[in-house]
């Protein structure tokens, strides 16, 4: 068989996507698994944008898209940025995607050069290092310990730039441990990055509308507009509108980074589905109520896990401020053999077993850069998380 390309050794299968497939795997066999380990609203896509895509198939908008997104979503995109975020971009500094995920990827993969560096907080999300990799970067991760929330500290983040320095990435509210940063906090970052002129910024604000408790979301280049001319803002429909299988995307940067992003975007995916972006244009412009309705469900389920995780033996559960994750520390679960006999050694055996066990699917922290925790997803209904929560808790109190 002829060789693959070198870079595919730095392609890993994500361990959430290898933690939901054994679930699967576990289920098909008749086993009841509790899954928490996938990033994705059960709640249904809103009706509206349902029958906005219905209405767009029916009058023949089924043709190749535009490259770049459809003028009336990137309108759409332009309003939603200036309503939630105060930020003015004109069209053309507006590029639609195939999910969040490709918006990130064009970016790299227009901008990296190699031996170029990607300063990134940890723990991240999983993809990030994979896909500055990919693009030739070198992924330069900065630890920001659960004692500062999980949050980037700026005189960390000062100490990680270099000459090398291509990007800087931020992701608050954060996967996987759903830290945010205050209006101060940003500020302070921002600080720092706008004594760096080479590097670039690039937000993920994915979790934008999923803050709890009050708190209130900000985003970098609103913080500190001196940046906005190199902060790539990325956004999408699938976390605030339930509509992850649409794979609407979009994000709004400098004219000349999304001219390069764009074309980019024409060598590998060309534009996105007609119909997804009319639902989008719908979710986007229509009611906004129910988003904070369905962060108010997101809020009990949170204040459940945390409460239920914290009474099992050998678990901190630090309360986060957004997001659908909690990450808690298993430091107290080491070093200890689990009821059937496997040795917790590591984030990664504490999930093996409990899956095994337990049948309650979890993923191992160092996936995502930060050991010894584990990632809880709570985008599921109460009562699975109140059972497997108490699953968790027979099996840290069976350790030994």
């Amino acid at each position: 068989m002829p060789a693959l390309a070198a870079r595919m050794a730095d392609v890993k299968v994500s361990a959430s996507v290898a933690m939901s497939i054994k679930a699967r795997e576990m289920a098909a066999k008749g086993i009841t698994v509790y899954g928490l380990t996938t990033g994705e609203p059960d709640f249904a896509t809103p009706a509206h944008a349902v029958e906005a895509a219905h209405q767009a198939a029916l009058k023949g908008e089924t043709k190749y898209p535009a490259q770049g997104g459809t003028p009336a979503l990137k309108a759409a995109v332009q309003r939603k940025f200036k309503r939630d975020n105060g930020l003015d971009y004109a069209l053309d500094e507006i590029l639609v995607t195939n999910g969040g995920k490709q918006a990130i990827f064009n970016a790299f993969m227009a901008t990296l050069d190699p031996g170029d560096e990607v300063v990134i907080p940890a723990p991240y999300w999983i993809s990030y290092a994979d896909m500055a990799k990919v693009a030739g970067g070198v992924p330069v991760t900065v630890n920001c310990p659960q004692n500062n929330g999980f949050k980037l500290r700026p005189e960390d983040l000062e100490a990680a730039i270099t000459p090398k320095t291509k990007w800087v990435m931020l992701n608050f509210p954060n996967n996987p441990t759903g830290a945010a940063c205050s209006r101060a906090e940003m500020k302070a970052l921002a600080e720092v990055l706008i004594r760096h002129p080479h590097v670039w910024v690039m937000t993920d604000d994915m979790y934008e509308h999923l803050v709890y408790d009050g708190f209130e979301f900000c985003t970098i280049a609103e913080v500190e507009p001196g940046l906005k001319n190199r902060t790539l803002t990325v956004n999408g429909a699938s976390k605030t509108y339930a509509m992850t299988g649409w794979r609407i995307g979009f994000c709004g940067g400098p004219k000349a980074l999304i001219a390069a992003m764009f074309n980019m975007q024409g060598q590998a995916t060309s534009g996105v589905s007609t119909v997804g972006q009319a639902a989008a244009v719908a979710a986007l412009d229509g009611p906004q109520d129910f988003v904070a309705e369905r962060a108010a469900e997101y809020k009990i389920r949170r204040d459940l896990v945390v409460e239920m995780l914290n009474q099992a033996p050998g678990i901190v559960c630090h309360k986060p401020e957004g997001a659908f994750y909690v990450f808690p520390n298993v430091a107290g679960c080491l070093g200890k053999t689990s009821p059937g006999g496997k040795r917790i050694e590591t984030d990664t055996d504490f999930a093996a077993a409990l899956l095994d066990e337990a049948h309650v699917a979890v993923v191992q922290g160092s996936a995502y850069g930060m050991s010894p925790y584990v990632r809880i997803s709570y985008a599921t209904d109460l009562e699975s998380l109140r059972t497997a929560c108490t699953r968790i808790q027979e099996f840290c109190r069976g350790l030994a």
